[in-house]
């Protein structure tokens, strides 16, 4: 029996479990990511039928009863049992199916939670290949040592890491399943000064909503990702608006999470009505909006490339509906559903078995959603300027 939600998971490329880690290491930083169904009530045993003709983001299809078979043929053998079944997935040509192992999947479903064992940061990239913080959790480990926004990492545990992708750096600072109360070393310089600072791991929670009263009056409600809670924040944070304040909803670089928060989300500005449909094995559900939403109160949404899956079903039915001007770059084009089943050595297994579309019927999955207003240059400036001539600003 299926359940109600499903979520997105985060990919790296071509969905290896490791990646898993590395984008929730770094806050949900961005990343691939794919939605999926929550597994079934018993699936170690119980076999699931195979995906319906068409859906598969690969177009390729996995039997779960064969995945376990090789899985437990390789663990007779004294093999990994997620390995043999990641061999049979990548034949498959499913694109977003991938295999974790238990504890990397413990660990995303308490990220999911809104949970993560780590410092307090998230980095970024600078051009010259440098990394460099790019955000600081107020009351995490990072900001009571004293690091700032635009602080050079210049070591972790000794490793240098300038050149390497900022997500993975931020995993190295969480370390792999390190508990909390575990060290780290960090190499730190800030203009001419250079120092190391002993950090230690916390149980933090995300940060996945932040809410900004602009200049001209409007209201910036930027969504990181839809972890649990995220949906009731953004309607809190819709009623708390002033009276006639237009909103600037920000879904950029936004890598996803539960559906279900997102479909809450929607609710805050939709009073009922279709948020998007999606299909498991082949049977069309439907995902609709709870009712008594803001429906007056003027809404741009901003979106990129890095807006993915979940936050695409929000902008798509913000979209289609007539509720929202979209602003900003094609998103990434995530809209597949994927289903998880664990396998006898405890990892798990998420294959595709659907695709969601938007109310208006279109597919997110390879297309994206392109913005009613494409600007890919000073996009905020155009959105607020936007939200200005929708009467939401002074």
């Amino acid at each position: 029996m299926l359940g109600p939600e499903f979520c997105t998971r985060p990919r790296g490329a071509r969905g290896r479990g490791a990646a898993l880690t590395l984008v929730f290491a770094s806050v949900l930083a961005a990343a691939a990511v794919t939605n999926c169904l929550p597994q079934e009530e018993d699936p170690p045993e119980r076999p699931v039928s195979r995906a319906a003709p068409g859906a598969g983001a690969g177009r390729g299809e996995v039997d779960r009863r064969e995945l376990a078979r090789a899985a437990a043929e390789a663990m007779a053998d004294g093999k990994s049992g997620a390995k043999a079944a990641q061999e049979v997935v990548s034949r498959s040509g499913d694109r977003w199916g991938a295999v974790y192992d238990q504890r990397a999947y413990e660990e995303f479903e308490q990220a999911l939670d809104g949970r993560y064992t780590g410092v307090g940061l998230s980095a970024r990239r600078a051009a010259d290949g440098r990394i460099e913080v790019d955000r600081v959790q107020p009351g995490g480990p990072a900001d009571r040592a004293g690091l700032k926004a635009g602080d050079r990492i210049r070591t972790v545990d000794g490793r240098r890491v300038d050149g390497r992708p900022a997500a993975e750096v931020v995993a190295l600072l969480r370390g792999d399943g390190a508990p909390p109360g575990s060290v780290v070393s960090v190499g730190v310089q800030r203009g001419t000064r250079a120092w190391s600072e002993t950090l230690r791991r916390a149980r933090l929670a995300t940060e996945d909503v932040t809410v900004q009263r602009l200049d001209d009056g409007a209201v910036r409600i930027r969504v990181a990702a839809f972890t649990k809670g995220t949906g009731q924040r953004i309607r809190d944070a819709v009623r708390k608006a002033p009276k006639g304040a237009g909103v600037l909803l920000d879904l950029r670089g936004n890598s996803g999470g539960l559906v279900t928060e997102a479909v809450t989300a929607a609710s805050a500005f939709l009073d009922g009505g279709l948020v998007a449909t999606y299909d498991v094995h082949g049977r069309e559900q439907a995902l609709y909006a709870q009712p008594g939403g803001d429906t007056g109160r003027p809404l741009v949404a901003l979106v990129d490339g890095g807006t993915m899956s979940a936050a695409e079903l929000l902008a798509g039915a913000l979209k289609d509906r007539g509720r929202a001007v979209t602003v900003g770059s094609r998103t990434f084009g995530k809209g597949s559903v994927q289903m998880p089943s664990r396998l006898p050595d405890g990892s798990v297994a998420e294959l595709t078995v659907g695709h969601y579309r938007t109310p208006a019927g279109h597919g997110v999955d390879g297309r994206g959603i392109t913005p009613d207003l494409v600007a890919t240059d000073r996009a905020e400036e155009r959105a607020r300027t936007v939200l200005s001539g929708l009467g939401g600003g002074s």
